[in-house]
C-alpha cells in the first residue's frame, strides 16, 4: 500500500534548474525534497554526444556565485560536456544540495487537491493567485516510483514495493524540454519508418548509448540525419569520425540557419550587439511606455544593421554561399527564436572533402531501400537515419497532470506560447512553478533569476496581481514573441530581451534592476550572471 509524507516544497527533475530551485528554497528556510529519475545530477550534461561542447560562451553560463574552476582557463571559452557538468556536480557539493535529493525516483503524476476535495480547481475559485500556501490552502499529490527496478519481481509486487505518495504545498517542475518527449515527424500513410528496412532512431536513444557503442552503432554505414540543430550537426560530426569520406553522411535540412563560428563578429564581442541594455532599445517590448516605443522605431534600422554585421562575418568565416546554405531569415530572428548553434571545428571541411553531405529536404518519406525527397524521383539509400528533430517539451509537461483542466490549461493555446506569468508559473495552476522551459541566450543564468523569484515568493516578499492581470501580460509577452520569433514563437524565448525580463523579475523582488556603475556602463555594458551577485537595494 502507497505510503504517505508530507514535505513544504517538492522540486521535480535535479538538473541545473532543480539544484538552483533547491538552493534558493533552502536560503528562505524552506526543506525541500528533489525528485530525480536517474542516478545522477545534471540533466541533459548527463546523456549527451560524445564531442559536445558548451554553446553559450562561458561567462555568460556560470552560477553567479560559484565562479568556474581554476582547471577550466578562462581562454577555454567553449569547455567539453564533462567539464559542465563536473563544474554542476561541484555547486552541488559546495551548497550541500545532494543530501536533499531522491535519485531513482520518478514523478509519475501530479494532482490538485483543493480544500473541498474537488477534482479539478477553475478559476472561478479564487481571485488571487497568492503567495506562500496558507492551512485553507489545497496540496499537491504526487505519486512517485522507484526507478531502480528490482530483477525477478512481478509487476503487481513493484508497484506494490516502489510506489509512494507524497503530499506538499508547492510544486517546482525542472523537467527540461529537450529530453525523453522526442519530436517525431508525420508522415504520410506507406512512407513512414515501417516500410523502411534499415534502422530508424531518434537522437534521443542515440545521445543514450555510451560513446563507445555509439561509435560502433554508426561504424560502416551509411547515415543520414535529419535536421539541423545543435544535436543534428554534431551527431553528423561524430558519424565522420567514424566513416570519413567511405560512408558520408547525409544532413538533411528544411531551412538553412545561422550556425556561428565564434562570438567576436568582427573582432566585436558580440554581447555588446545583443546583451546590453542599448540593444534592447531596438526591440519593442512588453509594457513599454511610449518614449520607449518611439524608440524602438526609430532605432529598427539599426537593428537590421547590426543582424547585416553578424551575418557578413558569418559568410566570411563559412562557405556558405558556395553549399547553399545562406539562410533566408534574418540573424536577429534566429536569435530571437534561440536557435543559434555553434559549428563544430572542421564542419564545413568535411563537407568540403565530402565526408559530410548537406541536402535540403523541405518534406521526405521512406521507401523500402531509404529515403525519398518530394520532387525527387530517385530514392536516396541509406542504412540508418537519425531523425535529431528536437523534443515535445509541452507533451513531457502535460502528461504529469492528472486533471484535464491542468493538462489544457499548462500547454495553452496551439497558436500561443506557454502560457506562464513570468515564464514561471501559470496563472490558474495554483502553487505550481515551472522553471526552464523558457529559453535565452544561456539558460543557467536565467533559471537562476527564475529560481530566486520564485523563492521570494514563496517567502511572501511580494504578491503576484490578479489572474487577469498576470494573463494579460503574458499575452502581452506572447505578442512580442511572435512578432521576433516568426514561427518559432513556442519556443518561449526571450533571448532579445533579457535584460528587460529580469528587470521585471528585480523589481517583484524589491531588489534595484539597474546593477551596473554610472550611465554609459549601464546602457551599453552586456549584462550577465555576475551582476547579480548580491541584491542591490
Amino acid at each position: 500500500m502507497a505510503s504517505e509524507r508530507e514535505v513544504s516544497v517538492a522540486i521535480i527533475g535535479a538538473g541545473i534548474s532543480g539544484l538552483l530551485a533547491c538552493k534558493y528554497a533552502l536560503s528562505k528556510g524552506f526543506h525541500p525534497i528533489v525528485f530525480e529519475s536517474r542516478s545522477r545530477i545534471g540533466g541533459v550534461w548527463t546523456k549527451t554526444i560524445e564531442t559536445t561542447r558548451l554553446q553559450t560562451p562561458k561567462p555568460l553560463y556560470q552560477f553567479s556565485d560559484f565562479p568556474w574552476p581554476s582547471t577550466v582557463p578562462d581562454s577555454e571559452l567553449f569547455p567539453h560536456h564533462h567539464q559542465v557538468l563536473d563544474y554542476v556536480e561541484s555547486y552541488a557539493r559546495h551548497f550541500d544540495l545532494v543530501k536533499h535529493i531522491k535519485f531513482h525516483t520518478r514523478v509519475c503524476s501530479i494532482h490538485y487537491q483543493n480544500p473541498s476535495h474537488q477534482t479539478d480547481t477553475t478559476s472561478g475559485s479564487w481571485a488571487l493567485w497568492g503567495a506562500l500556501p496558507s492551512a485553507s490552502s489545497g496540496q499537491w499529490k504526487l505519486v512517485v516510483q522507484n526507478t531502480s527496478t528490482q530483477q525477478g519481481l512481478s509487476n503487481y509486487n513493484q508497484e506494490e514495493e516502489e510506489e509512494e505518495v507524497y503530499v506538499v504545498d508547492f510544486v517546482i517542475l525542472c523537467i527540461g524540454r529537450f529530453s525523453e518527449v522526442p519530436n517525431m515527424p508525420e508522415f504520410p500513410p506507406h512512407k513512414g519508418p515501417n516500410v523502411f528496412q534499415g534502422q530508424v532512431i531518434h537522437s534521443n536513444d542515440y545521445t543514450a548509448m555510451n560513446h563507445k557503442t555509439a561509435a560502433q552503432f554508426v561504424k560502416g554505414k551509411k547515415v543520414t540525419v535529419v535536421g539541423f540543430q545543435k544535436y543534428a550537426i554534431d551527431i553528423a560530426n561524430e558519424c565522420c569520425n567514424a566513416n570519413g569520406v567511405e560512408n558520408p553522411c547525409t544532413v538533411l535540412y528544411r531551412n538553412a540557419r545561422w550556425t556561428m563560428p565564434d562570438y567576436m563578429p568582427w573582432g566585436f564581442s558580440i554581447a555588446y550587439l545583443y546583451l546590453n541594455r542599448f540593444s534592447e532599445l531596438l526591440v519593442h517590448k512588453p509594457g513599454e511606455g511610449f518614449v520607449l516605443c518611439l524608440l524602438a522605431t526609430m532605432l529598427s534600422p539599426l537593428r537590421w544593421a547590426f543582424s547585416k554585421f553578424v551575418e557578413s562575418h558569418i559568410k566570411n568565416k563559412l562557405p556558405l554561399e558556395k553549399h547553399g546554405m545562406v539562410p533566408k531569415h534574418r540573424f536577429h530572428q534566429e536569435i530571437n527564436a534561440c536557435l543559434i548553434a555553434t559549428v563544430p571545428e572542421k564542419f564545413y571541411e568535411r563537407v568540403e572533402e565530402g565526408s559530410i553531405i548537406l541536402k535540403k529536404a523541405p518534406s521526405f518519406g521512406f521507401c523500402k531501400e531509404g529515403i525519398v525527397i518530394d520532387g525527387e524521383d530517385t530514392p536516396m539509400s541509406t542504412d540508418l537515419v537519425i531523425l535529431a528533430t528536437g523534443f515535445r517539451g509541452d507533451q513531457k509537461l502535460k502528461d504529469l497532470f492528472v486533471s484535464p483542466t491542468f493538462k489544457d490549461y499548462i500547454v495553452g493555446d496551439p497558436n500561443s506560447a506557454l502560457p506562464l506569468y513570468r515564464e514561471c508559473i501559470h496563472p490558474r495552476i495554483p502553487q505550481l512553478a515551472v522553471i526552464g522551459f523558457s529559453e535565452s541566450v544561456s539558460n543557467l543564468y536565467t533559471s537562476e533569476m527564475r529560481c530566486r523569484w520564485v523563492s521570494e515568493l514563496l517567502a511572501g516578499t511580494f504578491k503576484l496581481p490578479s489572474i487577469k492581470e498576470m494573463e494579460e501580460d503574458v499575452a502581452k509577452w506572447d505578442e512580442f514573441k511572435k512578432r521576433y520569433s516568426g514561427q518559432y514563437y513556442r519556443r518561449s524565448c526571450i533571448a532579445a530581451l533579457h535584460v528587460w525580463y529580469n528587470d521585471q523579475l528585480c523589481k517583484d523582488m524589491g531588489l534595484n534592476p539597474k546593477r551596473k556603475k554610472g550611465f554609459f556602463a549601464e546602457l551599453f555594458e552586456p549584462y550577465g550572471p555576475t551582476d547579480y551577485v548580491s541584491p542591490k537595494e
